[in-house]
């Protein structure tokens, strides 16, 4: 079978999440953070075959780049990756050995009745960031007060620092204030629709794909609007 650049680009974003991945047989992928505060799940074009595990996600990408329009053919123990006259067997895993999120995680994460909802585009997610390594501040914060969203880079535990901030369109039913690491938003490139609930996790969809990521907020505030 082949594996679509798409699907390769995913793979390559979730190997930033968790360098581990545990791949279930049909086309839903997902991945957990080792510290348990970023899950990801996608569904892509393909179909895999069967359930396999891979330790090393960073070489198994190495190992495909090799190849130019590889086919993979997958058995019980190992996956073929060939093109022409090369190929490379690449060994599966001990399942034992993977950070893997769990079906019943996997099934009930989901943020409903969120309390804020903002569009979040690309440019707008390019630009917050870029503040944050210009600036050297690792937190960034979502802000809904006063009928008015903002994503603003700033230190939140010091009120004379530096802060960058953008309006963002969105909807609120509370003031509430979301303080993510900047590290931990290791989204695809894209738009997004963003959900936020008080109960601390977010959830970034993207516009394109299907693709979610949910997102566990280093700290929250929230008064009623």
């Amino acid at each position: 079978m082949k594996i679509s650049t798409q699907t390769l680009q995913v793979l390559k974003n979730y190997a930033s999440i968790n360098p581990n991945l545990s791949v279930k047989a049909g086309n839903v992928l997902s991945t957990i953070s080792t510290n348990k505060n970023i899950l990801a799940k996608v569904s892509v074009s393909e179909t895999f075959p069967a359930a396999f595990a891979i330790y090393d996600m960073q070489q198994f990408l190495g190992v495909v780049s090799i190849f130019d329009d590889p086919d993979f053919s997958f058995g019980d123990n190992s996956v073929v990756i060939s093109s022409g006259n090369k190929s490379i067997e690449y060994m599966y895993a001990a399942s034992e050995m993977i950070v893997a999120p769990s079906d019943s995680v996997i099934q009930k994460i989901a943020v409903t009745d969120p309390e804020v909802t903002i569009t979040l585009p690309a440019q707008t997610l390019n630009e917050v960031l870029k503040a944050t390594s210009i600036l050297q501040l690792d937190k960034l914060s979502i802000v809904s007060e006063n009928n008015e969203i903002n994503v603003v880079v700033a230190d939140p535990k010091n009120p004379s620092s530096n802060k960058f901030s953008v309006k963002v369109d969105g909807t609120s039913t509370a003031d509430l204030t979301m303080v993510y690491a900047a590290e931990n938003l290791k989204l695809i490139q894209g738009d997004y629709k963003v959900s936020l609930s008080s109960n601390g996790v977010g959830s970034f969809k993207n516009e394109k794909l299907d693709l979610e990521y949910f997102i566990a907020a280093d700290s929250k505030t929230r008064k009623k609007a």
